[in-house]
């Protein structure tokens, strides 16, 4: 209950509004165009190094993303609180060309609110442990992961869940244990490459994602920063331990709520590489890097072309 007060009245105070892509309040003295130099680096080697501070696949494995219906549901706080912060997250699903799930459908992306995340965490974590870990190969970041989700004061924490699939037949591409064949033989699916590591046939698809968010540690937050903050972790394998300090991202706001009003080019950018229908692009990170960079390029050189000459 507390939660639910606390956040219905961070929605009320903040007066909520459609988030503008892009917006940022950073100085843009930051970042000066000169053959595309940005952050005091190349384009190139700041794209890839937003990448790598950025997001974190299970272990060999490419990042994952959806492929079809985005359902997100809002707990523990009240509706009319939920329905905004479902309906952002839900828009910036469509953006990326995703479908919506229709009232009433079945979430894949749970937000629970809580006054306690650690300990909301290990309850839901106890309740139903293969939620969070079925045992395939490539599936999460593992038990010490886990283990972190767990424990700690962040103020938001999440825990992806992604299948490993054959893209020619569409099922799961890994063993999960327990699964037998129609002989009742443990069933191993075969995986066929062609050549490479960067064309197999086999994508990740993100299946589940679960957020906790401790309404204390967000209270600071206006409700368009809150919202795309969740939009990110929700849509995409962000690394709970990356430092992004460096970077302009609403990943930022948390500690710097000055940081920006709502998701920068940058995060739109990096969102936008993952989901276009490039396997090689989500699994080498310098791929996606240099798609990142091509799309923030254009976007400064416009900015740059659009500024009257003196």
């Amino acid at each position: 209950m507390l939660a639910a007060t606390a956040l219905a009245a961070l929605l009320i105070t903040t007066a909520p509004q459609d988030p503008v892509p892009g917006a940022s309040v950073q100085d843009p003295a930051e970042t000066r165009v000169d053959d595309i130099v940005v952050l005091g680096r190349p384009l190139n080697e700041a794209a890839r190094d937003f990448v790598y501070s950025l997001a974190v696949p299970a272990r060999g494995r490419g990042l994952a993303r959806w492929r079809d219906t985005v359902c997100v549901g809002v707990v523990n706080l009240r509706g009319e609180a939920a329905q905004y912060l479902a309906d952002v997250i839900s828009t910036r699903a469509e953006d990326l060309g995703l479908k919506v799930g229709a009232p009433g459908c079945s979430p894949n992306v749970v937000i629970t609110f809580a006054d306690d995340g650690a300990e909301m965490a290990r309850a839901m974590v106890r309740a139903e442990p293969a939620a969070f870990r079925v045992g395939g190969s490539g599936m999460d970041l593992g038990r010490a992961a886990l283990g972190r989700f767990q424990e700690g004061d962040a103020a938001v924490r999440w825990w992806h869940m992604a299948l490993p699939i054959n893209s020619e037949t569409g099922r799961i591409a890994v063993r999960i244990p327990g699964e037998t064949d129609n002989e009742g033989n443990p069933s191993a699916p075969s995986i066929s490459t062609f050549g490479s590591l960067l064309t197999t046939i086999v994508r990740d698809d993100l299946n589940k994602v679960i957020v906790i968010v401790d309404v204390d540690g967000v209270a600071h937050l206006t409700a368009p920063q809150l919202a795309d903050y969740l939009s990110m972790v929700a849509l995409a394998q962000i690394d709970p331990r990356g430092d992004t300090s460096d970077f302009p991202t609403i990943l930022n706001v948390l500690d710097n709520p000055a940081a920006t009003d709502s998701m920068t080019d940058w995060d739109l950018a990096f969102l936008e590489a993952l989901y276009r229908d490039d396997r090689a692009m989500r699994r080498n990170p310098a791929v996606l890097a240099s798609s990142i960079a091509s799309d923030l390029a254009r976007g400064l050189r416009a900015e740059q072309e659009a500024v009257p000459e003196n």
